[in-house]
């Protein structure tokens, strides 16, 4: 009696939904795809994309706790434009073809970081990228926005969890921004394979610095870690102590290396704050 009551119910449930896509296909999660299908005679090895255009747009708008002027960037049509026309020349760029990993590497956080931009861009004024993540029903920025790189559409998530993570540099979550408070600064500068290691260093290091990002009580024997370090934890190391040996070098003091090394404390991860990173709440925040 359950199972067919349940059964009546997925059905009205399942009727009800596909009436509500035909009225608004909105609903559906249309996808919207940025760049160009390049022919293959015509893409390039990653080693040779110019993120010049990129880091200029970053020195205009952000700030350097990372914070987006996203108003005054939305404001100029030539820059908006500017935008699009740089993730369009990310897609002359071809994955398969041989390259520095470090040029694999900064092309991608660099790719990340322009699409999620101009996805908020589209949506401004917004208060937080969950605005525009709907579960079931729906846009959903992570998945339904693609960059065409080398002939293939890359989502968000496929750019983080299907290459980035897949790259064996755990402190990409440290240079990766899903454009919200609680993640790591926008760098105010494109991400370069000389100057990548560097650049990945200053950053978590930047990162581990914020108390919204990390706490240690020495008296309690606790550390206070980011949620980034709860959802992938698995990047640093296949249990507690390996992790923390990964991230001690980046903590702020040396009695938080210490306790990191001799895996000494506790750990707990603090609030996520899913706020805009934007230069104009930041502000009211500070007042």
């Amino acid at each position: 009696m359950r199972k067919t009551s349940a059964s009546y119910i997925m059905i009205a449930l399942a009727t009800g939904a596909l009436s509500l896509l035909s009225m608004n296909p909105c609903m559906a999660g249309t996808k919207v795809t940025v760049g160009t299908s390049v022919p293959a005679n015509q893409q390039v090895s990653m080693d040779r994309i110019d993120p010049r255009t990129w880091d200029a747009l970053l020195k205009r708008y952000v700030d350097e706790n990372g914070n987006v002027n996203y108003a005054g960037w939305k404001q100029s049509a030539a820059d908006v434009q500017s935008l699009e026309t740089f993730l369009t020349y990310l897609s002359t760029a071809n994955p398969n073809a041989q390259a520095s990993q470090a040029a694999k590497l900064a092309f991608w956080i660099n790719a990340y970081n322009a699409l999620t931009v101009h996805g908020i861009l589209r949506e401004y004024p917004t208060t937080s990228i969950r605005n525009h993540t709907a579960r079931v029903f729906g846009y959903n920025i992570w998945d339904d926005l693609l960059l065409t790189v080398g002939g293939k559409p890359y989502s968000l998530n496929q750019m983080e969890h299907e290459v980035l993570r897949k790259m064996g540099e755990p402190r990409i979550h440290f240079a990766i921004v899903c454009a919200s408070r609680s993640c790591p600064r926008l760098l105010a500068e494109a991400y370069t394979a000389e100057k990548l290691d560097a650049q990945l260093t200053a950053n978590t290091k930047v990162f581990f610095a914020n108390p919204d990002n990390f706490q240690y009580d020495a008296s309690g024997r606790k550390f206070q870690l980011s949620s980034i370090l709860d959802w992938f934890g698995e990047d640093f190391g296949h249990d507690q102590a390996a992790q923390l040996r990964k991230l001690a070098p980046y903590l702020p003091s040396r009695e938080a290396y210490d306790a990191a090394i001799a895996n000494s404390v506790s750990v707990s991860h603090l609030d996520y704050d899913w706020g805009l990173n934007d230069q104009a709440s930041a502000r009211t925040t500070r007042r």
